[in-house]
């Protein structure tokens, strides 16, 4: 009776973003079919999204540690960009009711990778600096990222030219699935290079000083701190089904989220590109904290792994499964994005190359980050 009240923390502790999560999924349900304030409804779907992602994404760090680098990061990356491509998925069905739903839509694709690598990189290398004077990394993983993220921007770039030059919009239109198509390849190659030739450019090259200490500490059976966790002792199997169970009331609340969230943007006059970066937001946070966590920890290869690989997959994979969903839906995603968009979006990729290419970072890069995503976020707002 003792370790009643303990263990009754312990279980808070440990399931409060499943709990608040099925909470906040009803609440929302509730409101949406009793017709309360878009803005209620939006609001709680929006928190119930973020909760059962946080859930996905600490199930998904657990499968992570068993898979070990760079498939571990892949299972994070993967996690976060299905509920992202659910989400944007969930604002091209407004189109019809709402045809700015296809800016907001574009505005995603494009936030995701900004957010991801000026917000979680930047903070995460901001709170990691704090801690630790330089935290190094595998200089080969950044600058293979960049690269990529380079490449495939600049691949994003034709569809727009096009749109910009008084081309119609079956041009456009048919350069952006051709472009899709390039970058599935683009991905497929990536995907070998990564798992296969040149695996080592995706480890750390020094381990994490901090989880040294901490397995001194517990004589070699770190392994035990979340043995109260349940997921933790189940099989990798069980865990890959309890995500995909998530994911799809994360699809629920994201369609509902969808239907209220085109009328409170035009009701509160939010531009497509806020509208954007809070899609981006949303679907971004769980891996935001288990970035800061690990930079906490000195994981800083891990922090990079997740940025870089979530914004690589991101672009290779959420804008083809996009065009193909439009394609099969009959709702047409041509790819003209808008001169700030792709500008921020090749800014972010060269701060990046700037602030990661010789495997250290520290506080003031990630500083660097932060500024650049609060001055896009002005503009976005104001464009």
């Amino acid at each position: 009776m003792d370790n009643y009240p303990a263990n009754k923390l312990t279980f808070i502790e440990n399931y409060w973003d499943l709990i608040s999560g099925f909470l906040l999924l009803v609440l929302t349900y509730y409101f949406h079919t009793n017709h309360f304030s878009s803005l209620t409804v939006v609001t709680t779907s929006a928190l119930a999204i973020v909760f059962l992602s946080i859930t996905v994404s600490e199930i998904a760090e657990i499968l992570a540690h068993r898979l070990n680098e760079p498939y571990g990061s892949f299972v994070l990356t993967f996690t976060a960009v299905i509920v992202e491509i659910i989400l944007l998925f969930s604002i091209m069905q407004q189109i019809s009711n709402s045809p700015a739903a296809i800016d907001t839509v574009r505005g995603g694709i494009v936030s995701a990778v900004i957010v991801d690598m000026n917000v979680l990189l930047g903070l995460a290398v901001f709170i990691g600096g704090l801690s630790y004077k330089e935290q190094e990394h595998n200089e080969d993983t950044s600058s293979s990222y960049t690269t990529i993220l380079y490449v495939a921007s600049l691949a994003l770039l034709v569809p727009s030219i096009l749109g910009n030059s008084n081309h119609s919009q079956e041009v456009v239109l048919k350069a952006s699935y051709i472009i899709g198509f390039i970058l599935v390849i683009f991905y497929f190659a990536i995907l070998n290079f990564q798992t296969r030739t040149h695996i080592d450019f995706f480890k750390s090259t020094a381990r994490s000083r901090i989880f040294k200490l901490k397995r001194h500490e517990l004589g070699h059976h770190e392994e035990n701190e979340f043995e109260n966790y349940i997921f933790d002792r189940l099989p990798t199997v069980v865990n890959f089904i309890i995500i995909f169970i998530l994911i799809f009331l994360i699809g629920v609340s994201s369609e509902i989220f969808a239907h209220d969230g085109m009328d409170v943007f035009k009701s509160f006059g939010i531009s497509s590109g806020l509208a954007g970066l809070i899609i981006a937001i949303i679907s971004v946070s769980p891996e935001i904290f288990t970035a800061i966590k690990a930079a906490k920890n000195d994981q800083i290869q891990r922090v990079v792994n997740i940025a870089m690989g979530a914004s690589t997959v991101s672009i290779l994979l959420t804008v083809p499964a996009l065009l193909l969903l439009g394609f099969l839906f009959k709702m047409p995603l041509p790819l003209s994005f808008n001169p700030l968009e792709i500008g921020a979006l090749i800014f972010t990729i060269i701060l990046a190359w700037k602030t990661t290419d010789n495997g250290e970072t520290n506080y003031f890069e990630g500083i660097s980050h932060l500024m650049l995503f609060f001055s896009y976020a002005v503009i976005a707002s104001l464009y």
